[in-house]
Protein backbone atom coordinates (compact mmCIF):
# COMPACT_ATOMS: atom_id res chain seq x y z
CA UNK A 1 0.00 0.00 0.00
CA UNK A 2 1.32 3.69 -1.26
CA UNK A 3 -0.93 5.99 1.02
CA UNK A 4 -3.01 4.65 3.80
CA UNK A 5 -5.03 7.50 5.73
CA UNK A 6 -7.06 6.62 9.04
CA UNK A 7 -9.85 8.67 10.60
CA UNK A 8 -8.40 11.69 9.63
CA UNK A 9 -10.18 15.01 11.08
CA UNK A 10 -9.17 18.75 10.36
CA UNK A 11 -10.66 21.45 12.21
CA UNK A 12 -9.94 25.38 11.44
CA UNK A 13 -10.47 27.81 13.54
CA UNK A 14 -11.62 25.40 16.84
CA UNK A 15 -10.46 23.64 19.75
CA UNK A 16 -10.47 20.26 17.46
CA UNK A 17 -10.99 17.59 19.66
CA UNK A 18 -14.18 19.32 20.82
CA UNK A 19 -15.87 19.73 17.37
CA UNK A 20 -14.74 16.08 16.89
CA UNK A 21 -16.90 14.39 19.88
CA UNK A 22 -19.66 17.00 17.98
CA UNK A 23 -19.10 15.09 14.92
CA UNK A 24 -19.05 11.70 16.48
CA UNK A 25 -22.38 12.37 18.46
CA UNK A 26 -23.72 13.40 14.98
CA UNK A 27 -23.73 17.11 14.62
CA UNK A 28 -23.45 18.43 11.12
CA UNK A 29 -21.05 20.40 9.63
CA UNK A 30 -23.15 23.37 9.47
CA UNK A 31 -24.37 23.32 13.27
CA UNK A 32 -20.71 22.90 14.62
CA UNK A 33 -20.18 25.58 13.00
CA UNK A 34 -23.11 27.74 14.27
CA UNK A 35 -22.43 26.68 17.47
CA UNK A 36 -18.84 27.09 17.59
CA UNK A 37 -17.67 28.98 14.71
CA UNK A 38 -15.07 26.26 14.03
CA UNK A 39 -15.00 25.11 10.39
CA UNK A 40 -14.89 21.21 9.90
CA UNK A 41 -12.72 20.37 7.01
CA UNK A 42 -12.09 16.91 7.35
CA UNK A 43 -14.67 14.48 8.61
CA UNK A 44 -13.50 11.13 9.78
CA UNK A 45 -11.84 9.95 6.21
CA UNK A 46 -10.08 7.19 5.42
CA UNK A 47 -8.76 5.50 2.06
CA UNK A 48 -6.06 3.67 0.74
CA UNK A 49 -3.88 4.02 -2.74
CA UNK A 50 -2.45 1.33 -4.17
CA UNK A 51 1.35 2.02 -5.97
CA UNK A 52 1.17 2.85 -9.02
CA UNK A 53 -2.46 4.20 -9.80
CA UNK A 54 -3.76 7.16 -10.11
CA UNK A 55 -6.21 7.63 -7.61
CA UNK A 56 -9.09 10.95 -7.73
CA UNK A 57 -10.47 12.84 -5.14
CA UNK A 58 -13.50 14.23 -6.36
CA UNK A 59 -16.17 16.70 -5.19
CA UNK A 60 -18.28 20.45 -5.28
CA UNK A 61 -16.40 23.10 -3.86
CA UNK A 62 -16.05 22.54 -0.30
CA UNK A 63 -16.01 19.37 -0.14
CA UNK A 64 -12.73 19.03 1.86
CA UNK A 65 -10.91 17.53 -1.18
CA UNK A 66 -8.11 19.72 -1.50
CA UNK A 67 -7.86 19.51 2.32
CA UNK A 68 -7.52 16.57 2.54
CA UNK A 69 -4.65 16.48 -0.67
CA UNK A 70 -2.37 18.30 1.71
CA UNK A 71 -3.29 16.52 4.71
CA UNK A 72 -1.84 13.72 3.18
CA UNK A 73 1.94 15.71 3.45
CA UNK A 74 0.91 17.59 5.99
CA UNK A 75 0.68 21.35 3.61
CA UNK A 76 -2.73 21.13 5.94
CA UNK A 77 -1.55 19.63 9.98
CA UNK A 78 -4.66 16.90 10.58
CA UNK A 79 -6.18 17.87 13.91
CA UNK A 80 -6.18 13.89 14.46
CA UNK A 81 -6.05 10.35 12.74
CA UNK A 82 -3.06 9.02 10.52
CA UNK A 83 -1.48 8.48 7.16
CA UNK A 84 0.98 6.25 6.84
CA UNK A 85 3.04 6.36 3.04
CA UNK A 86 5.52 3.41 2.37
CA UNK A 87 4.53 2.27 5.81
CA UNK A 88 5.75 5.74 7.60
CA UNK A 89 3.91 7.68 9.69
CA UNK A 90 3.76 10.87 8.53
CA UNK A 91 2.54 12.65 11.58
CA UNK A 92 5.42 11.17 13.42
CA UNK A 93 7.89 13.42 11.61
CA UNK A 94 9.28 15.78 13.17
CA UNK A 95 9.70 19.48 10.93
CA UNK A 96 13.33 18.41 9.89
CA UNK A 97 12.30 15.11 9.04
CA UNK A 98 9.05 16.17 7.34
CA UNK A 99 10.66 17.95 5.22
CA UNK A 100 13.41 15.61 4.05
CA UNK A 101 10.10 13.44 3.34
CA UNK A 102 8.61 15.66 1.00
CA UNK A 103 11.70 16.36 -0.97
CA UNK A 104 12.04 12.14 -0.83
CA UNK A 105 7.98 11.30 -1.58
CA UNK A 106 6.34 14.30 -2.80
CA UNK A 107 5.63 16.37 -5.97
CA UNK A 108 2.97 19.14 -6.41
CA UNK A 109 1.24 20.49 -9.33
CA UNK A 110 -1.57 23.41 -8.44
CA UNK A 111 -4.18 24.71 -10.30
CA UNK A 112 -2.87 28.39 -10.53
CA UNK A 113 0.26 27.35 -11.73
CA UNK A 114 2.74 28.91 -9.47
CA UNK A 115 5.20 29.78 -11.97
CA UNK A 116 7.87 32.39 -11.24
CA UNK A 117 6.95 35.14 -13.96
CA UNK A 118 10.75 36.45 -14.05
CA UNK A 119 12.30 32.99 -14.48
CA UNK A 120 12.41 31.12 -17.69
CA UNK A 121 10.70 27.60 -18.80
CA UNK A 122 13.49 26.31 -17.93
CA UNK A 123 14.25 28.17 -14.55
CA UNK A 124 10.97 26.82 -13.62
CA UNK A 125 11.40 23.87 -14.37
CA UNK A 126 14.33 23.16 -12.25
CA UNK A 127 12.90 25.15 -8.98
CA UNK A 128 12.64 22.16 -7.52
CA UNK A 129 15.87 20.86 -7.75
CA UNK A 130 17.32 24.09 -6.72
CA UNK A 131 15.96 23.84 -3.25
CA UNK A 132 17.03 20.24 -3.16
CA UNK A 133 20.61 21.77 -3.55
CA UNK A 134 21.46 20.06 -6.65
CA UNK A 135 24.38 21.18 -8.59
CA UNK A 136 23.22 23.49 -11.92
CA UNK A 137 24.43 20.69 -14.89
CA UNK A 138 22.53 18.04 -13.00
CA UNK A 139 19.19 20.17 -12.62
CA UNK A 140 19.47 21.36 -16.28
CA UNK A 141 20.04 17.89 -17.61
CA UNK A 142 16.88 16.56 -15.32
CA UNK A 143 14.76 19.62 -15.92
CA UNK A 144 15.31 19.46 -19.76
CA UNK A 145 14.28 15.59 -19.97
CA UNK A 146 10.96 16.38 -17.59
CA UNK A 147 10.42 19.57 -20.65
CA UNK A 148 10.88 17.03 -22.95
CA UNK A 149 8.29 14.68 -21.46
CA UNK A 150 5.80 17.13 -21.08
CA UNK A 151 6.50 18.33 -25.26
CA UNK A 152 8.11 21.40 -24.09
CA UNK A 153 10.88 21.14 -25.89
CA UNK A 154 12.24 24.36 -27.47
CA UNK A 155 10.05 27.03 -24.88
CA UNK A 156 13.04 26.25 -22.45
CA UNK A 157 14.19 29.85 -22.99
CA UNK A 158 10.21 31.35 -23.12
CA UNK A 159 8.75 33.34 -20.19
CA UNK A 160 5.49 32.36 -18.65
CA UNK A 161 4.02 35.12 -19.85
CA UNK A 162 4.86 34.37 -23.54
CA UNK A 163 2.73 30.89 -22.88
CA UNK A 164 -1.06 29.73 -23.39
CA UNK A 165 -2.27 28.35 -20.11
CA UNK A 166 -2.38 25.09 -21.22
CA UNK A 167 1.58 24.85 -21.63
CA UNK A 168 2.31 26.70 -18.24
CA UNK A 169 0.61 24.12 -16.80
CA UNK A 170 2.55 21.48 -18.53
CA UNK A 171 5.56 23.98 -16.79
CA UNK A 172 4.22 23.02 -13.59
CA UNK A 173 4.03 19.31 -14.20
CA UNK A 174 7.53 19.48 -15.60
CA UNK A 175 8.88 20.81 -12.48
CA UNK A 176 7.31 17.98 -10.26
CA UNK A 177 8.52 15.41 -12.83
CA UNK A 178 11.68 16.64 -12.55
CA UNK A 179 12.61 16.10 -8.81
CA UNK A 180 11.20 12.33 -9.69
CA UNK A 181 9.50 11.41 -6.77
CA UNK A 182 7.15 8.83 -5.92
CA UNK A 183 3.79 10.42 -5.57
CA UNK A 184 2.41 13.42 -7.47
CA UNK A 185 0.14 15.38 -6.04
CA UNK A 186 -2.41 17.36 -8.47
CA UNK A 187 -4.37 19.92 -6.60
CA UNK A 188 -7.47 20.72 -9.50
CA UNK A 189 -4.54 21.39 -12.32
CA UNK A 190 -7.19 21.41 -15.38
CA UNK A 191 -9.88 23.09 -14.04
CA UNK A 192 -8.99 26.54 -14.87
CA UNK A 193 -8.50 25.97 -18.54
CA UNK A 194 -10.39 25.77 -21.74
CA UNK A 195 -12.47 22.54 -22.12
CA UNK A 196 -10.16 21.70 -25.39
CA UNK A 197 -6.80 22.64 -23.67
CA UNK A 198 -8.47 20.39 -20.58
CA UNK A 199 -8.77 17.93 -22.98
CA UNK A 200 -5.31 18.02 -24.19
CA UNK A 201 -3.74 17.94 -21.15
CA UNK A 202 -5.67 15.35 -19.47
CA UNK A 203 -4.41 13.01 -22.74
CA UNK A 204 -0.89 14.26 -22.19
CA UNK A 205 -0.90 12.83 -18.53
CA UNK A 206 -2.35 10.33 -19.45
CA UNK A 207 0.06 9.27 -22.15
CA UNK A 208 2.91 10.45 -19.44
CA UNK A 209 1.33 8.00 -16.86
CA UNK A 210 2.27 4.84 -19.47
CA UNK A 211 5.99 5.67 -19.20
CA UNK A 212 6.51 6.87 -15.64
CA UNK A 213 6.15 5.02 -12.79
CA UNK A 214 4.54 7.21 -10.10
CA UNK A 215 1.50 6.86 -8.17
CA UNK A 216 -1.08 9.97 -8.55
CA UNK A 217 -3.52 11.52 -6.45
CA UNK A 218 -5.33 13.93 -8.49
CA UNK A 219 -8.38 16.45 -7.06
CA UNK A 220 -10.72 17.47 -9.36
CA UNK A 221 -14.25 18.66 -9.19
CA UNK A 222 -15.50 16.95 -12.51
CA UNK A 223 -16.86 13.95 -12.53
CA UNK A 224 -16.57 12.85 -16.60
CA UNK A 225 -12.25 13.89 -15.81
CA UNK A 226 -12.66 11.92 -12.76
CA UNK A 227 -13.65 9.35 -14.76
CA UNK A 228 -11.78 9.51 -17.64
CA UNK A 229 -8.55 9.66 -15.62
CA UNK A 230 -8.79 7.76 -12.40
CA UNK A 231 -8.39 4.17 -11.75
CA UNK A 232 -10.14 4.68 -8.76
CA UNK A 233 -12.82 7.40 -7.02
CA UNK A 234 -13.48 9.26 -3.90
CA UNK A 235 -16.39 11.18 -4.19
CA UNK A 236 -16.27 13.45 -0.68
CA UNK A 237 -19.45 15.71 0.73
CA UNK A 238 -19.04 18.03 3.86
CA UNK A 239 -15.91 16.67 4.32
CA UNK A 240 -16.65 13.18 4.03
CA UNK A 241 -15.79 10.53 1.89
CA UNK A 242 -19.10 8.95 1.00
CA UNK A 243 -18.26 6.49 -1.79
CA UNK A 244 -14.94 5.14 -2.81
CA UNK A 245 -14.99 2.31 -6.29
CA UNK A 246 -13.91 1.87 -10.01
CA UNK A 247 -15.75 3.14 -12.89
CA UNK A 248 -18.39 0.33 -13.23
CA UNK A 249 -18.78 0.36 -9.10
CA UNK A 250 -19.73 4.49 -8.78
CA UNK A 251 -21.60 4.84 -11.92
CA UNK A 252 -23.81 0.94 -11.69
CA UNK A 253 -23.79 0.42 -7.73
CA UNK A 254 -24.15 3.88 -5.80
CA UNK A 255 -24.20 3.84 -1.95
CA UNK A 256 -26.14 6.94 -1.37
CA UNK A 257 -28.46 9.19 -3.14
CA UNK A 258 -25.90 11.68 -2.79
CA UNK A 259 -23.49 9.38 -5.27
CA UNK A 260 -26.65 8.26 -7.77
CA UNK A 261 -28.00 11.94 -8.20
CA UNK A 262 -24.26 13.12 -8.93
CA UNK A 263 -23.73 10.41 -11.68
CA UNK A 264 -27.35 10.31 -13.27
CA UNK A 265 -26.29 12.89 -16.20
CA UNK A 266 -23.07 10.69 -17.20
CA UNK A 267 -22.99 9.29 -20.49
CA UNK A 268 -21.93 5.30 -19.50
CA UNK A 269 -21.45 4.67 -22.69
CA UNK A 270 -18.26 6.67 -22.76
CA UNK A 271 -17.18 5.05 -19.64
CA UNK A 272 -18.35 1.84 -19.17
CA UNK A 273 -18.11 -1.59 -21.41
CA UNK A 274 -19.89 -3.98 -22.63
CA UNK A 275 -17.85 -6.23 -20.80
CA UNK A 276 -18.42 -4.41 -17.19
CA UNK A 277 -21.71 -4.43 -17.68
CA UNK A 278 -22.72 -8.18 -18.98
CA UNK A 279 -23.58 -10.88 -16.66
CA UNK A 280 -21.48 -14.38 -17.05
CA UNK A 281 -23.68 -17.38 -18.56
CA UNK A 282 -24.45 -19.94 -16.44
CA UNK A 283 -24.56 -22.70 -19.19
CA UNK A 284 -23.36 -22.84 -22.74
CA UNK A 285 -24.91 -24.97 -24.79
CA UNK A 286 -23.16 -25.50 -28.30
CA UNK A 287 -25.23 -26.62 -31.50
CA UNK A 288 -23.92 -30.16 -31.96
CA UNK A 289 -24.96 -30.64 -28.16
CA UNK A 290 -28.60 -32.01 -29.09
CA UNK A 291 -31.94 -31.70 -26.92
CA UNK A 292 -31.14 -33.53 -24.18
CA UNK A 293 -27.70 -32.23 -23.01
CA UNK A 294 -30.09 -28.95 -23.40
CA UNK A 295 -32.17 -29.77 -20.83
CA UNK A 296 -29.61 -31.51 -18.54
CA UNK A 297 -27.73 -28.32 -18.23
CA UNK A 298 -30.96 -26.01 -18.07
CA UNK A 299 -32.41 -28.12 -15.01
CA UNK A 300 -29.07 -28.25 -13.15
CA UNK A 301 -28.33 -24.61 -13.39
CA UNK A 302 -32.43 -23.63 -12.80
CA UNK A 303 -32.72 -21.52 -16.10
CA UNK A 304 -35.35 -21.07 -18.25
CA UNK A 305 -32.84 -20.52 -21.37
CA UNK A 306 -29.70 -21.16 -22.70
CA UNK A 307 -27.18 -19.34 -25.06
CA UNK A 308 -27.04 -21.65 -28.24
CA UNK A 309 -23.37 -21.69 -30.39
CA UNK A 310 -22.39 -22.31 -33.42
CA UNK A 311 -19.64 -25.17 -34.51
CA UNK A 312 -17.26 -22.25 -35.57
CA UNK A 313 -18.10 -19.80 -32.51
CA UNK A 314 -16.55 -20.01 -29.11
CA UNK A 315 -17.43 -17.65 -25.88
CA UNK A 316 -15.16 -17.20 -22.94
CA UNK A 317 -16.97 -17.72 -19.90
Amino acid sequence: MKIKADNLYKVFDGKGQKEIEMLKNGMSKDDILEETGATVGINNASFEVEEGEIFVIMGLSGSGKSTLLRCINRLVEPTAGSVKVDGTDVMELNKEKLREFRKEKFGMVFQNFALFPYRTVLENAEFGLEIEGVDQEERRKKAMKALKQVGLEGYEDQKPDQLSGGMQQRVGLARALAVDTDILLMDEPFSALDPLIKKDMQDKLLDLYEHIDKTIVFITHDLDEALKLGDRIAIMKDGEIVQVGNHEEILTNAENDYVAEFVQDVNRSRVLTAKDIMDKPKAVLYKQDGLRTALHKMRHNEIGSIFVLGEKISIEV
